[in-house]
């Protein structure tokens, strides 16, 4: 027998899944800078007024907190359901039923290939993507595809349908506007991908920057009552400015919803969290506010970095891919050395500066040209 007791394995401690030893957990750099553009959040937070209205509504829950939560959320749903109804296009209701919310959109996802996915099951994506989509099919055991998005991040919607054809997945993820490129999907996209799975597989449109679109670009809930393998997520984390409030949701059919409550945990989601996400609502003018500014400073950025001879991926998000570089790391450190922090993801030789206040952009667009100028970086 060796040290872990089971012959024929080797000693190793903790006895850890042995496809999960080694693996650095998943996690952007959390550094003290003066200007942080690396996790895309809204960098304008909430108003006194909506500040002093979610402390009295954490504190009405606290005097719960002896009892369990709503264990169906019914108030939060309903409450979602109606501001996602207001978003989806004209003559597209959402009803509270189609409506689930996690704890992120990144527990909505994991329980959606709980669900969806498992064992002798398949999810697809097309790179580059969220770079948590594998995990999420990792940590169910669920078997990962990733097809190719064109040159320009876009999708080839032949191949991708002849990858749907072939592989027969059970999930098909599909971010739009895309991590970390920020390309919307066009509606036909949406609809040649839940005509090609079927009935055997769901599509989720994870629309997490949905709210930073440009004029024009529609949203895939509109999509909804057409398609009863859809799904489109969202968050509270990026255009409603709570990041710290850990609320994701989608919309779907409802007896997709009806499947989720098979692989949720009891009591998911806290009574503070319910009562805080609810008070959010409520300013959702207000916090959704600044989306406009945001989306004025990202395509001035976008027309900045294009005039200063970068590759620039267009964006419906809250941030730019820029490049190309030929050591990425050194104009990444570079940045970082002048107090500015961006995240390195994506294609190689690229980069993905987050959208800020006009303060930040200006204080990025410097450094970006000190470090440029001293080492010459771009490929």
């Amino acid at each position: 027998m060796t040290a872990s007791g089971r012959a024929g394995e080797p000693s190793a401690w903790p006895p850890l899944r042995g496809e999960l030893r080694g693996i650095e957990p998943y996690g952007a750099p959390q550094l003290d800078v003066p200007v942080q553009l690396n996790v895309n959040e809204n960098p304008y937070g909430p108003s006194d007024a909506c500040i002093a209205d979610i402390a009295a509504a954490a504190a009405e829950a606290a005097a719960t907190l002896n009892r369990y939560p709503d264990r169906e959320f019914v108030a939060l749903r309903a409450d979602l359901a109606s501001y996602l109804s207001g978003d989806a296009g004209a003559g597209v209701t959402i009803a509270p039923e189609q409506v689930w919310a996690a704890n992120g959109s990144n527990e909505v996802m994991l329980q959606l290939l709980q669900a969806f996915g498992g064992p002798g099951r398949t999810a697809v994506s097309f790179a580059p993507t969220y770079s948590m989509y594998p995990e999420y099919a990792r940590d169910t055991n669920t078997r990962w595809v990733a097809g190719r998005r064109a040159e320009d991040f876009a999708l080839d919607l032949d191949a991708a349908r002849d990858l749907v054809k072939t592989e027969q997945p059970s999930v098909i993820l599909l971010p739009s506007p895309n991590n970390p490129t920020g390309t919307a999907l066009p509606p036909e996209a949406v609809r040649t991908l839940c005509e090609a799975a079927g009935d055997e597989g769901i599509v989720v449109v994870d629309e997490a920057y949905g709210e930073f679109r440009r004029t024009g670009v529609p949203s895939a809930l509109e999509l909804l009552p057409s398609y009863r393998n859809l799904v489109v997520t969202r968050t509270m984390s990026k255009a409603f400015a709570g990041a710290g409030l850990r609320l994701g949701y989608l919309a779907a059919d409802p007896a997709i919803c009806d499947a989720i409550r098979v692989v949720r945990l009891p009591y998911h989601l806290s009574a503070v969290t319910q009562a805080v996400a609810r008070a959010a609502l409520r300013h959702a003018p207000e916090l959704l506010g600044k989306v406009d500014e945001l989306r004025g400073e990202r395509d001035a950025l976008v027309g900045w970095l294009r005039a200063e001879g970068y590759d620039v991926a267009d964006s419906d998000a809250n941030f730019v891919l820029f490049g190309r570089f030929a050591d990425r790391h050194a104009v990444w450190q570079g940045l970082l050395d002048q107090g500015v922090l961006i995240r390195e993801t994506g294609p190689d030789g690229w980069l993905r500066v987050s959208v800020g206040t006009a303060t930040e952009m200006a204080a990025f667009r410097t450094a970006l040209n000190e470090v440029t100028a001293v080492n010459g970086e771009r490929a």
